[in-house]
């Protein structure tokens, strides 16, 4: 649908994608959007890949976003993001945290992690931002706030105010007492 914004988040179990998701998710619904959203997660809360589709726009049919038509991918780790890279519609955007977390799939024969996925993708013509949101984290204070500079780092990608974003990121963690 036109105005559809498509918002592809994947990553590893415990690295707070269903968080950012969700913060994502109540900002465009604070700011008027109909949203729809999917989840897939494997062993969400220790190492597993774990992949949300976000959409939200007028009016939302489907919360599955086809290959090809994200207009943004967020990437929590290197390897999922070049894994989920061909959602992106030409020209789209991937920001992508630069850490290296190796997923039992791994582990268990299933998949090879690749040597550089960041330069992988840059070599297929994705656009990409890489960082370290866990460097970030640190130097903000406090390594939890991995999910929020992740959130910081689509903040201009979105068709609404950061100050609706930040609303939403500080209600959530507020109901978390932290």
């Amino acid at each position: 649908m036109p105005n559809t914004t498509n918002i592809l988040v994947c990553g590893i179990g415990g690295q707070g994608v269903m968080t950012a998701t969700e913060i994502l998710s109540e900002a465009a619904i604070a700011e008027g959007h109909d949203v729809k959203k999917t989840e897939v997660a494997g062993m969400s809360q220790r190492g597993g890949v774990v992949t949300s589709h976000l959409r939200f726009g007028p009016k939302v049919l489907s919360p599955q976003i086809a290959p090809g038509t994200a207009d943004v991918l967020l990437g929590f780790e290197a390897a999922e993001a070049l894994r989920w890279a061909h959602y992106l519609k030409p020209g789209a955007m991937a920001l992508v945290n630069d850490a290296r977390l190796v997923p039992p799939v791994v582990e268990l024969g299933l998949f090879k992690y690749p040597d550089d996925p960041i330069g992988d993708m840059r070599a297929r013509g994705v656009k990409t931002v890489s960082f370290d949101a866990a460097t970030i984290a640190r130097d903000l204070g406090d390594l939890r706030l991995g999910n929020t500079v992740m959130l910081g780092a689509i903040a201009d990608q979105l068709p609404f105010s950061a100050e609706v974003l930040l609303e939403c990121i500080v209600k959530r963690f507020a109901r978390k007492g932290e």
